[in-house]
């Protein structure tokens, strides 16, 4: 059975496929299109999705949608509206009418895909509810059979926050949180106040919230309650969605961009994530009320909030945890296509996602074609993983291009930048010379997982760098270009079972210097998606400070007189293969031994 799952509405659009009851691809729009957020029907992603099942078109059961049809959500907004729950706007009442004017001539994503792709016989659609499709994408993901699953987004079709019981392979809604009374449009409206990107920069916000100290429970907008939160819709909403005025009444002017962040940005930060933490806990608290679970799922946007993750996993509060990697609305996609298994009468897969690699893959053929086609000088390197982990010790940056691309919003090695995390330059290098962004912002490790326990209090397994970990005291200034302001890391543990390469690339840099964590980052420019295609990774490269990329087993060096040919072709270590586990010196001294 083949099931296609779209998201193709707002943002993050996207197409997933499953055949046979497993997830096989799932990508995003943006990464074909090249066009960051892509919104539009998406067309090249479900024809990659098509090409890697080796279907057509014809050979679709089904096609779901992640989103509720007969515009639910206009009419919601209506009666927000009229009732008073949104605050009366005329900018409300019109784009409500004009998206059930929309919804009703697209036919809810049905007829842009038989516009744009045909439609086989026999074939039948499904809509499902969106955050419905969230809580499959999260559940049948997890591995759990009986389990707390939590929606928390923006919006859904009428809710903001949903709590499901997953049991049996089914889903049962225990409570549900109206719209306009959103945790997700309350931190937009924070993320907007602090001069970032609705939609967008949320996590710039998390972000920044390690440099400050909460000094306001933001009362006035927020309330924390023993069954969840209450919002103030008028602060957060406004008369349309962007509408923060009632917020800059409060807290002052919205930051422009260009101004300087000041402390108090930072301690309004730290509010507004502490007061999400809050209100995440205690929705945690009411769903093991309602359901007696303790083992925890989560999707939606709100879900991407690392810091609440991992503070949620420390206290004990739930036995274990799962969040869906592609928490936001691309991954509805996948979950709008296991509602439809599950609406067909078939059983729906519940097996752990163990990693994220889903999008397309490009063999040597096609990697020797565009570095012919750019005239690129490069052969193939036997041990790409022992050179490449000279590069990064001697202080290299590297884009690093290997097998499938990852679904979802991080590079978990295989669309990665990566660098040496014992240099304390090496953040400000890759934000200033290559990502072209702010130098506050931080970066993520990526660590042999048999090894993490090591380096990251608590750490256990977490292979979708969407968990933050406190890095252990002794360890922080060996691996200082990870080590957020307040100690944390968001954590990438790697197995050699979910990725053979990326794993011998770490032991391999570990031998050589005794860390077994890199400095992982997304392959890609301020504004632009992730690389999809070795041409995308040219490009970046070329348009970066990245000193060299590695295209699979393919070495290329900016410097024209590099050749792999005068490097050793066993790099030395410095003990036994486990030199990472041996007892290593602390502190800044042995940050200055190990980096040269």
């Amino acid at each position: 059975m083949n099931v296609l799952g779209i998201n193709c509405y707002l943002h993050e659009t996207s197409a997933a496929l499953i055949q046979d009851g497993q997830i096989v691809f799932a990508a995003q729009e943006e990464r074909f299109s090249r066009i960051k957020k892509d919104a539009r029907f998406p067309k090249l992603a479900i024809e990659a999705a098509l090409q890697h099942g080796d279907i057509g078109v014809r050979d679709l059961d089904a096609v779901a949608f992640g989103w509720n049809r007969g515009g639910v959500t206009p009419l919601h907004t209506l009666r927000s509206t009229l009732t008073g729950k949104l605050p009366f706007s005329t900018r409300y009442i019109v784009q409500s009418l004009l998206t059930i004017a929309r919804e009703v001539h697209s036919g809810n994503g049905h007829r842009a895909f038989q516009r744009t792709l045909g439609s086989g016989a026999g074939l039948r659609f499904f809509d499902v509810d969106h955050h419905e499709a969230h809580a499959w994408s999260a559940y049948a993901c997890s591995g759990f059979d009986d389990a707390l699953v939590l929606v928390m987004d923006g919006r859904g079709a009428y809710q903001a926050t949903t709590i499901y019981h997953g049991r049996g392979g089914r889903l049962k809604t225990v409570k549900t949180v109206p719209y306009p009374n959103s945790l997700g449009a309350f931190y937009e409206g924070f993320t907007d106040l602090l001069g970032f990107e609705r939609h967008n920069d949320e996590w710039k916000v998390m972000g920044l919230a390690a440099y400050g100290q909460p000094t306001d429970d933001l009362h006035d907008v927020i309330q924390i309650l023993p069954h969840g939160y209450r919002i103030n819709a008028r602060a957060v909403c406004g008369r349309d969605w962007s509408d923060i005025t009632e917020l800059v009444a409060r807290y002052g002017a919205r930051r422009s961009p260009e101004v300087e962040i000041t402390q108090a940005d930072k301690d309004l930060a730290a509010s507004a994530q502490q007061a999400t933490e809050r209100a995440i806990f205690a929705l945690v608290q009411e769903g093991i009320r309602l359901t007696g679970c303790r083992r925890l799922c989560i999707a939606g946007g709100v879900g991407m909030n690392s810091k609440a993750n991992g503070r949620l996993l420390a206290s004990g509060l739930v036995d274990d945890l799962f969040v869906q990697p592609a928490a936001t609305d691309d991954g509805t996609a996948i979950g709008a296509a296991l509602g439809a298994h599950a609406a067909l009468g078939r059983p729906v897969p519940r097996s752990r996602l163990t990693d994220a690699y889903l999008g397309p893959q490009y063999s040597d053929d096609e990697i020797r074609a565009v570095m012919q086609t750019y005239k690129l000088h490069g052969a193939p390197v036997p041990n790409v993983e022992a050179v490449t982990a000279g590069l990064l010790a001697e202080g290299k940056i590297v884009g690093w291009f290997q097998g499938r691309m990852e679904f979802g919003p991080r590079a978990l090695g295989n669309r990665s930048i990566l660098a040496d995390p014992r240099r304390t330059e090496m953040r400000d290098r890759v934000n200033e010379s290559v990502k072209f962004r702010e130098g506050w912002r931080p970066f993520a490790p990526s660590c042999l997982e048999e090894a993490a326990g090591e380096y990251f209090e608590q750490c256990r397994h977490a292979p979708f760098m969407i968990i933050t970990f406190n890095v252990r005291p002794d360890k922080r200034d060996v691996i200082p270009a990870v080590t957020h302001a307040d100690g944390s890391a968001r954590v990438q543990t790697v197995t050699r079972e979910s990725n053979p390469r990326f794993h011998t690339l770490l032991s391999e840099f570990a031998r050589l210097t005794g860390v077994p964590v890199l400095l992982n980052t997304s392959f890609n420019l301020k504004g632009e998606p992730i690389v999809c295609s070795p041409k995308d990774a040219v490009r970046t490269f070329y348009s970066s400070g990245l000193d060299f990329l590695v295209l699979g087993d393919f070495v290329i060096a900016k410097d024209p007189a590099w050749s792999p040919a005068d490097r050793e072709t066993q790099p030395r270590a410095l003990g036994s293969v486990d030199a990472w586990a041996q007892p290593q010196p602390a502190g800044r001294a042995a940050h200055a031994a190990s980096a040269g």
